[in-house]
């Protein structure tokens, strides 16, 4: 529990980041591989219950007068549907990177950026949904959208720090390499 905390720490969101994790601290946590793997995992089960909400809701909207709510929805069923993609192709690209080993090249490098790039790509979308919703006066399925669009952001950006720090060290080993050459 001491490893997650520390891990969390840097986050923008360290007490979400320790609820989160707090569920694998029976499991092996074995470095910041598995923090990395466990925060994209709660990211893509946020992201997912949050589309199974909003398809929910997108179904009750389609038949009601308020067409301005309706589009702003759509719009967010969109993006969280986008940020489900990605994260799926992001913990695809984690595992194969896994499987490459410890061996510092361009081709881990690569993986290591389309991770970066689906997960960056997945928050954007979430925030998005989120930033859709205006301010004041919004209807309580309008707030409730918001506040699980909220999470699915929040969530993903402690999965990006996480990821983060666990590539960092294969970064910063490449650059080494690389400046010695």
């Amino acid at each position: 529990m001491t490893y997650i905390e520390s891990s969390c720490n840097g986050t923008l969101y360290p007490n979400l980041c320790v609820r989160c994790l707090a569920q694998y601290v029976k499991s092996t946590i074995n470095g910041p591989q598995h923090l990395a793997q466990y925060a994209l995992s709660a990211s893509f089960s946020r992201a997912l219950h949050t589309r199974g909400y909003l398809l929910k809701v997108i179904k009750e909207l389609k038949s009601s007068k308020n067409k301005r709510e309706y589009l702003i929805v759509q719009d967010c069923v969109n993006q969280i549907n986008d940020s489900v993609n990605q994260l799926s192709q992001a913990m695809k690209e984690l595992r194969r990177l896994n499987k490459r080993g410890s061996t510092i090249n361009d081709d881990m490098l690569w993986h290591i950026s389309n991770v970066e790039t689906w997960v960056s790509t997945a928050l954007t979308d979430a925030s998005t949904c989120v930033y859709s919703f205006p301010g004041n006066r919004m209807s309580k399925r309008a707030a409730a959208i918001k506040v699980k669009a909220m999470d699915v952001a929040e969530h993903t950006s402690n999965a990006l720090f996480l990821f983060h720090k666990y590539a960092s060290r294969y970064q910063k080993a490449a650059t080494i390499t690389t400046n010695k050459s």
